[in-house]
C-alpha cells in the first residue's frame, strides 16, 4: 500500500534532564570542513593523473585520457546511485560516513602505488638505446583500477548527500529566519567548495610537481582521513532524518503502469471527472494532455479493487498519483535542453591535452626575470576564478547598474544564458585549436618535431583565454540549467534537478571517449601519425580542437531549436498570469472610474 509521505521531526537528545534540540550551527564547521576536504583531496589527484599514468605506468597520451574520462564518467554516475541508497536505505549520515572511508580507502590505494615499486612497472627509460620498457601487468592495474573506483564510490555517496545533510541541521520551520539561515548556509558551503577547489589545483598539484608522487598523493589521503574522522566524531550532534521512498522510484512505477494498463481507453475532457487517482491534498484533480499515453498509469478501471478504504492506492505499481505522472513528464519534457549541456562538458573534459600544451611551453609568471613557474596542472584555477568573478560581477555589479539605467528590474532570461554559455563554449574551443597551432607551428621552427618534452620558446600564459572561456560558459550554462531544473520541476522532484548536471557531465565523459577514440583510430591509419599522438608536436591536436568547435556550433543551432520549441517557462507563464490579473484589475478600476470602454486603450496607455 502507498503510504503518506512521512513528516520527520527533529530527533531530540535529554541532557541533564532538559531536552536540546540536535542539528544547528554547531554542526556545521564538521559537515563543511568534510566536503571541502573531500574536494581538496579528490580534485587535487585529477590534474597531474596523465602525467603518473605516462611516467610510471607507461601509458598512451589516448588510452591514458581514455582511463581519466572512464574514471571522471564513474565519479558523476556513483551520486545518482548514492542519492538513491541514501532517500531509500541507508540515510545521509550512514551514506556519508561509508563514501568517506571508501574515499580514503582508494587514495590510500592510490598513495601505496607511488610508495611500493612492485606493484607498478620497473623504471624505465623508453629513450635509452635498446631499452625494452615493459607495460603494467593485469596485477597492478587491477589495483590502480580499484582506487579509481573506490575514489568513485566515494564521491557518489558524499556529494549528493552532503548539502542536503548540511541543511537538515538548520532547516527550523519553526523559525521566522529559517530562509535567510538556510540561503546563508548555501552561500558558505559553495564558497568553501570553490576554495577547496582552488586549494586543490594550485597547492597540492605543486605538491606533486615539486615534492614528488609520494607526497603528492600522500597528503590528499592524509586529508581525506581528517575529513571522515571529523564527520564521524560528531555524529551525536547531528540531525537524521528517517528514510523515505525515492522519487527515483516513483518515476519507476509510472512507467510500469502506464504498461500495465496500456490496454485500458482514456476517457474524453468532459468525462475524466474523478476517472484519474490523486491525492486529496493535490491542486492536480486531471492529467496534462501532452504525452497522454503516460496518463494510463494514473486511470483508475475498478475503484474498489486498485484504492483501500484509507484514500491509498493498493499496489502503486499498477495506479499512481497524477502528481507522479505529471513529474514524470516534467523530466521527460527537459530532456532535450539537458543534452545541449552535454557538448560543453564535453569541451571542459579535455584537460588532458591542455595540461600536455602547458608542460610543453615557458610557465613562468614573467619572462624577464622570474624563476617561478605555474604548475602546469595548475591552470584549471582559471576556470574557477572567471566562474566565481562572473557570479559576483553579474549579481553585485551587472544587475544593480542595468537595472538602475533602464529603471527596472533586469535579468538574463534563464534561457538566455545557456545559450551564451554554449556559444562561448564554442569560441574557447577555436582559440584552443588558434593557440595550438601557434605553439606547434613554434615547435617545429624550433626544431622540436621529434621532441614531445622540449620546451617551447612561448609563453603558457596563452592558453589563459580558452580556461576563462571554459569559466565563463560553467557560469552561464551549468548554473543556468540548474537553475532551469529547478523553477521547472516540481519541488518534489528537487534531488532529481540537483543530479541531472552531474548526470550530463558522466554522459559527456562517455561520449568523450568515443569521440576521442574514433579520432585516434581514423587519423592513425596507414601509418600516419594520429591526431592525438603521444608525442604532442608530431600530432595535430589543433585538428582535434576544430572538430570540437565544430560540433559546439552544431550544438549552438540545436539549443536553439530545442529552446523555441520548449515554449514558455514556468516562472514566464507565472508572470504573465499575474500581469493579466493586474492589467484586469486596473481596467475594472477605470471602468469604475466612469469611463466608456472605448476610452480603455487609450487610458490604459496613458496610465
Amino acid at each position: 500500500m502507498e503510504n503518506p509521505p512521512n513528516q520527520t521531526e527533529s530527533k531530540q537528545i535529554e541532557l541533564n534532564g532538559a531536552k536540546k534540540r540536535k542539528g544547528g550551527i554547531i554542526t556545521m564547521p564538521f559537515i563543511i570542513a568534510n566536503e571541502a576536504f573531500e574536494k581538496v583531496a579528490s580534485y587535487g589527484l585529477l590534474p597531474n593523473m596523465i602525467m603518473y599514468l605516462i611516467k610510471d605506468y607507461r601509458f598512451g597520451v589516448a588510452k591514458g585520457t581514455n582511463v581519466l574520462f572512464m574514471w571522471s564518467a564513474a565519479s558523476n554516475f556513483t551520486p545518482l546511485l548514492g542519492a538513491f541508497l541514501s532517500d531509500s536505505y541507508l540515510g545521509r549520515f550512514l551514506t556519508i560516513a561509508i563514501a568517506s572511508l571508501s574515499s580514503f580507502l582508494g587514495m590510500a590505494l592510490l598513495w601505496l602505488t607511488a610508495m611500493l615499486p612492485q606493484v607498478k612497472p620497473s623504471p624505465c627509460d623508453p629513450t635509452a638505446a635498446g631499452s625494452h620498457c615493459g607495460s603494467a601487468t593485469a596485477s597492478q592495474l587491477a589495483l590502480l583500477y580499484t582506487a579509481f573506483a573506490l575514489i568513485s564510490i566515494g564521491s557518489g555517496g558524499i556529494r549528493p548527500c552532503s548539502l542536503a545533510f548540511g541543511a537538515d541541521q538548520l532547516d527550523k520551520k519553526e523559525n521566522p529566519k529559517n530562509e535567510r539561515v538556510l540561503e546563508s548556509f548555501f552561500g558558505w558551503y559553495y564558497a568553501s567548495s570553490a576554495v577547496a577547489v582552488l586549494i586543490a589545483f594550485t597547492g597540492i598539484v605543486y605538491i606533486q610537481e615539486h615534492l614528488g608522487w609520494k607526497i603528492g598523493f600522500g597528503v590528499p589521503a592524509v586529508l581525506m582521513l581528517i575529513a571522515a574522522l571529523l564527520f564521524v566524531l560528531a555524529f551525536r550532534l547531528y540531525v537524521r532524518r528517517n528514510v523515505t521512498k525515492s522519487l527515483f522510484t516513483g518515476l519507476a512505477q509510472v512507467v510500469v503502469a502506464a504498461y500495465v494498463n496500456r490496454k485500458l481507453t482514456l476517457p474524453d475532457d468532459h468525462d475524466s471527472f474523478d476517472s484519474y487517482y490523486h491525492v486529496k491534498d493535490s491542486d492536480l484533480k486531471a492529467p496534462s494532455h501532452k504525452l497522454r499515453f503516460l496518463n494510463k498509469a494514473c486511470l483508475i478501471s475498478n475503484r474498489e479493487e486498485e484504492i483501500g478504504s484509507d484514500g491509498f492506492a493498493l499496489n502503486p505499481w499498477r495506479l499512481c498519483t497524477i502528481d507522479k505522472v505529471e513529474e514524470l513528464k516534467a523530466l521527460i519534457k527537459v530532456i532535450p535542453i539537458w543534452s545541449t549541456g552535454i557538448m560543453m562538458s564535453i569541451n571542459t573534459s579535455q584537460s588532458t591535452f591542455q595540461l600536455l600544451q602547458a608542460t610543453s611551453m615557458d610557465r613562468r609568471l614573467s619572462r624577464h626575470g622570474s624563476s617561478f613557474q605555474v604548475p602546469a596542472g595548475s591552470f584549471g584555477m582559471f576556470t574557477i576564478i572567471a566562474l566565481a568573478m562572473w557570479v559576483v560581477l553579474y549579481d553585485r555589479v551587472v544587475i544593480p547598474l542595468v537595472s538602475k539605467i533602464r529603471g527596472r528590474p533586469f535579468r538574463l532570461s534563464v534561457k538566455l544564458r545557456m545559450g551564451l554559455g554554449l556559444f562561448i563554449s564554442f569560441l574557447a574551443m577555436a582559440i584552443s585549436a588558434m593557440v595550438e597551432s601557434f605553439r606547434r607551428k613554434k615547435a617545429l621552427n624550433q626544431g622540436y618535431a621529434s621532441n614531445a618534452n622540449a620546451v617551447v620558446d612561448i609563453s603558457a600564459m596563452w592558453l589563459v583565454p580558452q580556461y576563462v572561456l571554459h569559466g565563463l560558459a560553467e557560469a552561464l550554462t551549468a548554473i543556468g540549467q540548474t537553475e532551469f531544473f529547478y523553477t521547472e520541476f516540481p519541488k518534489s522532484m528537487s534531488s532529481i534537478a540537483a543530479s541531472l548536471f552531474g548526470l550530463g557531465m558522466a554522459v559527456a565523459s562517455l561520449l568523450a571517449s568515443v569521440i576521442l577514440n574514433a579520432v585516434n583510430e581514423l587519423t592513425s591509419r596507414n601509418g600516419k601519425e594520429s591526431w592525438v599522438s603521444d608525442n604532442i608536436n608530431k600530432g595535430h591536436y589543433n585538428y582535434y580542437y576544430w572538430l570540437l568547435a565544430i560540433m559546439s556550433f552544431i550544438n549552438v543551432i540545436y539549443y536553439a531549436i530545442c529552446s523555441w520549441s520548449y515554449g514558455p517557462l514556468v516562472d514566464q507563464v507565472r508572470n504573465d498570469r499575474v500581469n493579466g490579473v493586474r492589467e484586469e484589475e486596473e481596467l475594472l478600476d477605470i471602468v469604475g472610474k466612469g469611463y466608456e470602454k472605448e476610452d480603455l486603450s487609450e487610458v490604459v496607455k496613458k496610465n
